[in-house]
């Protein structure tokens, strides 16, 4: 008899979508993740779209396939979509070594991050209240 399956682990009114192995520390990602949560889609779209940092291109690009998700998979509506959660957390790390005097040697470390972003249908909400 085989296992149940595991229950999703997002409601029905939210989608998510994940960024893995990310070649960016991840205090950096992280500066971006605050910088857009609880925030409406479209407004958040435009802050990633016209940040100067290096991540914020990818960023935008996960927040559009969160919508993407969010229209085709669970059939949302996207003018009332919020950034209900958006975490950074640890991946692997690439250690490295760069030679240095007198025949020692540095660690030089490459760390890598993943990012996850649930949005979250306010309409839904607010008539399930």
């Amino acid at each position: 008899m085989a296992k149940a399956k595991n229950p999703p682990k997002q409601e029905a009114h939210e989608s998510r979508a994940v960024l893995r192995m990310y070649r960016s520390s991840p205090q950096k990602l992280n500066l971006l993740a605050q910088q857009i949560r609880g925030m409406p889609i479209q407004r958040a779209l435009n802050e990633m779209k016209f940040s100067p940092k290096r991540p914020a291109k990818d960023v935008y690009k996960l927040l559009q396939s969160a919508v993407a998700n969010a229209e085709n998979n669970h059939g949302l509506d996207i003018d009332s979509l919020v950034v209900a959660e958006a975490h950074v957390g640890k991946n692997l790390v690439m250690k490295r070594i760069r030679a240095r005097a007198r025949g020692r040697a540095a660690r030089i470390v490459k760390p890598f991050s993943q990012l996850t972003i649930v949005l979250r249908d306010t309409s839904q909400t607010a008539e399930a209240a």
